[in-house]
């Protein structure tokens, strides 16, 4: 296992485990979208897939086609982490990686955003992921392998016009993670954020808006299927999703007056 570190170049960096046991992956958000295409990327390759989605008949269907177990649970609600943690553990007995891809939206001003819309945004979005770390965590530390991966945004990286409330969801996803990373520094455990700009999933349409911006065009999700695949087998740990995003970001951490200029000449 590599030390976990920023910026190193990309190896083999995979789990270390029993050549008889098939690592275990929970998969959040896996009835659709990045979830899903997660799920039928990591099937082939002999993974023992826990799949949670609310959308049962969708969720079904996904754990179908890829051999998994279907662990439906309603993420909003604040003891929905610890019933899921429940139901997986009595499924496989632990949980090797935990792909937290659950995500929730909503476009328009912040002061006409519906409390209740706000509310499961942080459950879901923010909430959800951290409790379903602290649950699982001590297991990994324990067994000393494991990979946490997050599904952050570009949105939470430079701030989004009309989606303050979910840009600041995915930002302090990103915060919780880079604090953690520094924490789990030579456990044998990895945390990982995917840092996607728009994707084409039913995200936009769940949310009452369609993707009305030019830039940047949405990717597939297969696309960042492939990216949370390569941070659990690689030492890759904060890829965008298409990758010049990142350039994006480090302009708006170097020069914030001029990244808001142009986005507000091109976004």
């Amino acid at each position: 296992m590599v030390d976990e570190g920023h910026h190193r170049p990309r190896r083999p960096d995979r789990l270390r485990r029993p050549a008889a046991e098939p690592p275990v992956a929970l998969i959040t958000g896996a009835s659709s979208g990045i979830g899903a295409a997660t799920a039928v990327r990591l099937a082939p390759s002999g993974w023992q897939l826990l799949l949670s989605g609310t959308d049962r008949t969708r969720l079904d269907g996904i754990a179908a086609r890829t051999g998994g177990r279907a662990l439906p649970e309603d993420l909003s609600k604040p003891d929905g982490p610890q019933r899921l943690t429940e139901a997986a553990l009595a499924a496989a007995g632990r949980v090797d990686v935990l792909v937290a891809s659950a995500g929730l939206g909503w476009r328009g001003p912040f002061a006409r955003t519906p409390t209740d819309t706000l509310d499961r945004m942080i459950e879901v979005n923010l909430a959800a992921p951290l409790r379903l770390v602290r649950l699982l965590l001590p297991g990994m530390l324990e067994r000393r392998r494991g990979r946490i991966v997050l599904l952050g945004s570009m949105a939470g990286e430079v701030g989004v016009r009309d989606e303050a409330a979910y840009a600041a969801t995915k930002a302090a996803l990103a915060m919780f993670a880079e604090s953690l990373w520094y924490e789990l520094r030579g456990t044998g455990v990895g945390v990982r954020i995917v840092l996607p700009g728009p994707v084409d999933t039913p995200f936009f349409a769940r949310r009452g808006t369609p993707y009305q911006r030019e830039r940047p065009r949405p990717v597939s999700p297969e696309r960042v299927a492939d990216a949370v695949i390569g941070t659990i087998t690689t030492s890759c740990d904060r890829p965008f999703v298409p990758r010049w995003l990142g350039f994006a970001a480090r302009v708006h951490g170097a020069a914030p007056g001029v990244f808001r200029r142009m986005a507000s000449r091109f976004g």
